[in-house]
């Protein structure tokens, strides 16, 4: 009788560990890759992502996404329906690695896209301006617009010439989305 008690105590400490396993936690790091999209944006969307100590990331083009407390498959599902449902993709296919390398994460960030060098979370600080966090993510490249950069705060975009001095000084919050366009014929 005790032998059967024992192992069934073996066996649901196991089943909790494995279930546990694969959950998101708060203050760690996750590995996100995207397929199914255009290459400038798988570029700037695969990437290794902060969970903020609320449990939030902060996924380009969508925003604050809650992942702590998910399992990698949830999560998974959660964002590529996110993404279908803004309109931004028709079939992407999402793979989420739970605590990457950078497990403790402690520092939240402002997620930087588009025509920029390197394309990703950049560390936020409250002094961080949107000229800041373009030159944190190794400015324009050759084929960028400074003149139409779009800052996606909470849903809502706006566009700025970062060209001029007064939207230089710009100041970011935590979990925004900077986009830096292509440059056309039209709009350099």
């Amino acid at each position: 009788m005790n032998i059967k008690k024992i192992l069934l105590g073996i066996l649901m400490l196991a089943a909790t560990s494995i279930i546990a396993f694969g959950q998101i936690e708060a203050g760690k790091s996750i590995q996100i890759t995207i397929s199914g999209v255009p290459d400038k944006d798988r570029a700037t969307i695969t990437n290794t992502y902060p969970v903020s100590e609320s449990g939030m990331i902060n996924m380009p083009y969508i925003g604050p996404v809650q992942a702590a407390g998910l399992r990698t498959d949830q999560l998974q599902s959660k964002l590529q329906g996110l993404y279908k449902s803004s309109g931004y993709y028709t079939n992407p296919t999402i793979q989420v690695i739970s605590n990457a390398i950078g497990a403790n994460v402690a520092q939240e960030s402002v997620i930087v896209g588009g025509q920029v060098r390197r394309p990703g979370p950049v560390p936020f600080a409250k002094e961080l301006t949107l000229w800041g966090a373009i030159q944190a993510a190794g400015g324009a490249t050759e084929f960028g617009s400074m003149r139409r950069v779009k800052v996606i705060r909470g849903g809502n975009q706006k566009s700025y010439d970062v060209t001029k001095p007064q939207f230089m000084q710009i100041p970011l919050q935590r979990n925004d989305t900077i986009e830096v366009p292509m440059k056309t014929i039209l709009n350099g």
